[in-house]
Order: C-alpha cells, then structure tokens, then sequence
C-alpha cells in the first residue's frame, strides 16, 4: 500500500525517534530519547499532558527504597498472584529504575506530599500535576509534540523495519507524516470503550499497526481486569477498597466478597441483577486521612452527592479495564524494549507487563512503575537504534502498513461494530468466568465481523477513519485475547476458566500470539527472552 507522502495536504516531518502516545510511558520515552541526542517528534491522539488514564486522577507508585528486605517482599507479592509468570530480573530493574526516576522528578520539582518526619511520600503521584509537568519537560527537551494527531498506521521498508508512521490531525490539517529511524509505541492498552476514567481513548491502537508490521503480542489471555468503581460514576481506583465491606442494600455484609480475591462473588451477585454496596469501614483515621491525601480526585465523585464513603454505603459495579489493568501487550525480546520488528519499540500499557505482574493485575501502582521504566528504555534504546543507522534511515522507501486490515468496498459502520466487540468482551459471563464453548461461541462471532471489516474500504474523512481504526483494534485484541485464553485450559492469575478451575504445573509458559486474518497462538515454556522454537505453535 502507498503511502499518503506525496499528497500536498498531508504534513510530513522528519526524525530519529517517533513516540507515539502522550501519556507517562510516551513522555518518558520522548524525554529520555532526547536526552539520549535524538530529534524526536512525540504524536497524541488528544492533548499531551491530558490523555489517557493517569492524567485525570491519581495513582500509586510501586515505589519501594532499595532495602533488601523491602525488595523481596515487593517481588514475593507478585509472584503467586501472578501464577509465577513474572521474571524476578525485570521486576528488581523496574524498582531500580521507578527509584531513580521519581528521583528526577522530584528535582524537576514535582510536590511529593512531605510525612512528619519531613521525608517526601514518594508511592503515590496526582495525575493532573504528574503529566503538567511531564508535558513542561518534554518541550523543554526540544521534541516537537503533535496534538490530537492520532497515528492511523506505520510505515515499514522493503525488508520490514519500522520507518515511521501516519496518520490525522484533529486541528486543521488533513494528514501527517512522519519519517523516523525508530518508532516508540506508547499507546496504552485497550479498554474497550468502558467508560472507565481516562480509559476511552485506549482502543489497543498500537497493537493493531504493530501486529500489521507484523509484531508478536504476549499475555493476551491475561486481559480480563474489572475495575471497582462506584455504579454512578466512571471512576475506577481500587486501591482503597481493600478497606471495604461489601454489602447488600439492607446492610448486611456478603460472605466472601473482597476488592481482590472476592471480586468474582461481587460479578456473581451484579450479574444476577443484584445491586452490590461497599462501605470502607475497615480504614482507620490514619488510613483515611492518608486517602484523602493521596488520592483527593477519587473522593470527588462522593463528595459531589454527599456521601462519605467512609461511614455511608455506596452502589459499586465493575468496568472491563481490559489490556489496561491486564498484563498482556506486545512481546518485547531484550531490555530496551524492542518489539519482534525491527526498529519499533513499546512502553507502558502497549507492552506486556506480564514480565513484572505475571498473570494478575498489579494494579495502579505497578503499571505507573512499568510506564516510567519501560519508556525510559525505550526511548533510549530507539535513539541508540536510530542514530546508529544514520541520516539516511528515515529517508528509505516506505509502504503503509495499515492496508492489511481493510481492503474491500464496503461501507463499515464502525459504531455497530465496537457494539458487537462489547458484546463479547463486557458480560461477565463471557469474559471473567470463561469457558472453552463460551471462548470458542465468541471467536466465532469475532472472526466472522472481522471477515466483514476486511471487505471495507477505509474512508476518506479522517475524524470517521481514526474511528474505523478504533473498531478494528478492539476487535482484533478481542480475538487475541480470548485465542490465547483458548490455549491455556487452567486458572491462572486473571485469567479464570469453568472448565479448569486449578491452575496446571505443566502451563507455567507464556502464550504467544500474533497475526490478523489467521490469530495464531504457541507456547513458550522458555525465560522470555529465549527465542522460540519452530516446534512450539501450538494453534
């Protein structure tokens, strides 16, 4: 497929590093590329600094000193929850790393709250302040950033490298183009559309142009987070509801539901169409003076109808976070965080955590830990990479990579389709207790919308082709992931089957996956960074 270069209304720029995605993991991929002797251009399908799910609320940091004894007991935490998928050097180079760049931050002047003694809490950060200031440092840097520019699809060379990417402005202009040596995808997960918190715009954009150049995903079966968040609001920190009771609406407590391992009962009692309460009763005046400090953005909803969730019961639901709270993402195949094509990279929520989390949500605190570290390598991997070939790296041919998804006739109502992906991914039924018909009744639905999606043409106007985009990235992670739940029949972390309720020794592997019109999937049973064997696929 051409690419949209030689049109006289598309703008074209030309750099070492192309970061895609504006949140934490992209400005620090943007930042640290920079610093790294880079031109970078850093694109956003919103507003820098604004988008995504950690600028319009809080989080906490998986923040630990490094103390032996602290160390371990941050690691052990994560490995059984995870079903002993995390690998033990990645998770001591992500303390390491999320130590050190809370340390600049703090220089940059960031205003960590300060405990009796006078030291600086340095486990949490607020969202709007965090990502102000990152965005302030980033042009300080001199990358030249791209607002509401949403990247449609990349560019590869004759011998598929990443040469760059495309895509539409929100402000005015048509198109862009931008010719780079190495691209950084920093595009978060996909939440499917769920309405949670800053969540609406993670659609899993970069999986798709990534798995159209051709790139391996890792984890997808791990994607089935639900996020605790109050029934009238969009809401979704769970961190505070591990002091919570949940109960009926006459008050009464129901046995065995809990924030974590008694999610599922609240599912249960949702689904069958019975409104479920929490009171966070188990907090104590420390516990609640430090909530309101560290997180004031999530009392704002309660405090907007007068209720103090403290003393007050309160109707709670769970919203499908997806890829966003899940571990799955792009595989990633050395420590700077190269994908399997080369000359593109991944950071943040776009690339598997499974490497610190395994197969269970780490929560807030571990994805904010795993976004400042992997960008930061990430962006100084792709410098490296891209200065290394040269001044005529970004000069090569280049093809666009995005005509692998839609390339018929049709007329594609890309609202319908986001519908029917929701239709699969959202009910509990189907998504967190899962079950190998259940799995197979909806890949059957899924890979015949996405037959239909490949017998549209893409449109013209470019507000409806980022929205063809969109549907098509939530309806190829739906595939991958409920493919890769397919090939592992057990329990393991997040990932829950009916079917085979305890979690089998013999699959402590990885799933691969990968591919559009044929969803493959193969078993790793190797340390991830071994490569694979022919041997290995599976399905």
């Amino acid at each position: 497929m051409t690419t949209s270069a030689a049109r006289p209304d598309v703008r074209t720029l030309q750099t070492d590093v192309l970061v895609i995605g504006g949140g934490p993991a992209g400005c620090w991929a943007a930042w640290r590329a920079a610093a790294s002797g880079a031109r970078v251009v850093l694109a956003d399908k919103g507003y820098v600094g604004t988008s995504g799910a950690t600028a319009p609320s809080g989080t906490g940091v998986w923040y630990v000193p490094p103390e032996a004894e602290a160390r371990e007991a941050a690691l052990a935490s994560r490995e059984t929850l995870g079903g002993h998928l995390a690998d033990r050097e990645w998770g001591e180079r992500v303390l390491d790393q999320t130590y050190a760049n809370l340390e600049q931050v703090a220089q940059w002047g960031y205003p960590f709250p300060v405990d009796d003694a006078g030291r600086q809490r340095r486990t949490s950060l607020q969202g709007p302040e965090y990502m102000k200031l990152m965005r302030k440092v980033v042009k300080q840097a001199s990358v030249k950033i791209l607002d509401q520019s949403p990247a449609l699809q990349l560019l590869l060379d004759d011998e598929g490298a990443v040469v760059g990417a495309e895509g539409a402005s929100r402000q005015g202009d048509a198109a862009w183009q931008v010719r780079a040596g190495a691209v950084v995808l920093a595009t978060g997960g996909c939440a499917f559309l769920s309405n949670a918190l800053g969540c609406n715009v993670l659609t899993g954009d970069g999986y798709l142009m990534a798995a159209e150049g051709g790139a391996e995903l890792s984890g997808m079966e791990f994607s089935n987070a639900y996020g605790l968040s109050l029934a009238f609001s969009s809401v979704t920190k769970s961190a505070f509801y591990r002091w919570a009771t949940f109960r009926y609406g006459d008050g009464s407590v129901i046995e065995g539901a809990g924030s974590k391992q008694g999610r599922s009962i609240i599912a249960h009692h949702l689904e069958a169409g019975t409104q479920v309460y929490a009171l966070l009763d188990l907090a104590n005046e420390d516990d609640r003076r430090y909530a309101r400090s560290a997180q004031p953005n999530f009392f704002l909803s309660f405090d907007r109808v007068g209720i103090d969730p403290f003393t007050q019961q309160f109707p709670v639901t769970l919203r499908l976070e997806g890829t966003v709270r899940g571990t799955g993402g792009l595989r990633l195949i050395d420590a700077g965080c190269a994908t399997t094509v080369r000359g593109l990279y991944a950071a943040g929520d776009a690339a598997t955590r499974e490497l610190i989390c395994g197969g269970f949500t780490g929560g807030g605190s571990h994805n904010a830990a795993w976004a400042t570290s992997s960008g930061y390598w990430a962006g100084e991997a792709a410098a490296r990479f891209a200065l290394g070939e040269g001044a005529g790296a970004y000069a090569r041919s280049a093809i666009a990579a995005g005509g692998a998804t839609q390339s018929g006739g049709r007329v594609l109502d890309a609202r319908e389709l986001v519908r029917a992906v929701q239709h699969e991914v959202q009910p509990y039924s189907k998504n967190l207790f899962r079950s190998g018909a259940g799995l197979e009744r909806s890949l059957t639905q899924l890979d015949g919308y996405w037959r239909s999606l490949r017998q549209s043409a893409p449109s013209i106007d470019p507000i409806a082709r980022q929205q063809e985009r969109e549907a098509a990235a939530m309806l190829a992670t739906a595939r991958w992931m409920y493919r890769s739940a397919l090939a592992r029949p057990e329990t393991r972390g997040m990932h829950k089957r009916l079917d085979h309720t305890a979690q089998d020794p013999a699959q402590q592997h990885y799933i691969h996956s990968g591919g559009l019109d044929h969803v493959w999937t193969r078993s790793h049973r190797e340390p991830w960074h071994v490569a694979p064997q022919a041997a290995e696929v599976a399905a």
